[in-house]
């Protein structure tokens, strides 16, 4: 029997929570699949596309039941809105046939893996309509509700406990989604992505964009995370004992150090290095005390966050 925590995430109250790693990455440079335009939601289609997700998800889950730690299940719906759907052939009614199922089989894998051991929590993954590393033509928060209302739309028909939105490159869409989940009556958390400089791709600060969504939406968002960059990139960004920081809760970053545009352009998968990457996250939760959530971005995968969970399991002990 599957547990919903869609009323008081148990995230909220402290404790380790993992979640996966760069699902596209991995699917694509490790596990040899194609993904037209990023998109792991079309592999739901298929038997042996269903299976493929399924066992990128046991890997991550198996980490957390072997570490004792929460783990957030992200829905491989990061392209499953509208626009990247028509550009796989998928109606609107067709994408949100596809959010539901992958909801669904988020809670068949909670299920199957004793989610009565583990908090484990349902999460519908939201991407940009653009591209996550450039903000492109921004949308205004009313087209951005209006867009992402759709696809939460299906994530609340299906239960999900919560929505995050991942690679968030400027505040008015972040501002959309809040709304949009809001009026869902879902929980949204909102994770935004950072150039080499720490800035978003819009050349807003961190601090600037928590701000303005915060002040759009009430303090909408259930926290904030950061995504899609290296820690190299944003620590600087992330100072200690400001009052702002405390808003934030979640990091996924990337193994590599190399810039969006280099990521972009590169025909291989820079992996770093996962032991420094676990150091990084261990010396990260010394700054913002409360940062519980912790996954990862391009580049990582499974032995990513198993490093991860060393490194800052232990700091949380300590």
């Amino acid at each position: 029997m599957s547990k919903s925590y869609s009323n008081r995430l148990p995230q909220l109250d402290g404790g380790l929570f993992l979640t996966d790693g760069g699902i596209e990455t991995t699917l694509i440079f490790l596990d040899g699949i194609d993904l037209p335009y990023f998109a792991a939601f079309d592999l739901m289609k298929t038997e042996d596309g269903r299976a493929a997700l399924t066992r990128y998800y046991e890997r991550y889950i198996a980490i957390a039941l072997s570490d004792g730690t929460g783990f957030i299940f992200e829905s491989p719906t990061w392209r499953a809105s509208s626009d990247w759907g028509a550009l796989l052939g998928y109606s609107r009614d067709d994408i949100a046939a596809v959010n539901r199922d992958a909801i669904a089989l988020m809670r068949e894998l909670q299920a199957k893996h004793d989610a009565s051991r583990l908090s484990m929590v349902v999460s519908g993954c939201v991407g940009p309509r653009g591209d996550g590393y450039d903000p492109g033509q921004m949308m205004s928060p009313d087209e951005a509700e209006s867009y992402h209302t759709h696809q939460i739309g299906a994530f609340a028909d299906a239960k999900a406990d919560m929505v995050t939105a991942i690679t968030m490159t400027n505040a008015n869409e972040a501002i959309g989604i809040t709304r949009a989940a809001m009026k869902a009556g879902m929980p949204v958390a909102i994770s935004f992505t950072t150039e080499t400089d720490g800035r978003l791709p819009t050349g807003q600060s961190l601090a600037d964009a928590i701000a303005e969504v915060d002040e759009a939406t009430g303090a909408g968002p259930v926290y904030y995370m950061i995504n899609c960059a290296h820690p190299n990139h944003f620590m600087s960004a992330l100072p200690a004992g400001e009052n702002w920081t405390k808003r934030v809760r979640g990091l996924r970053c990337n193994a590599s150090k190399r810039s969006h545009q280099e990521l972009n352009d590169s025909p291989d998968l820079d992996a770093g290095d996962p032991i420094e990457l676990g150091s990084q996250y261990r010396e990260l939760l010394q700054r913002p005390p409360q940062i519980n959530v912790l996954g990862g971005c391009c580049g990582t995968d499974h032995r990513h966050i198993a490093c991860i969970s060393q490194a800052c399991r232990s700091a949380l002990a300590a």
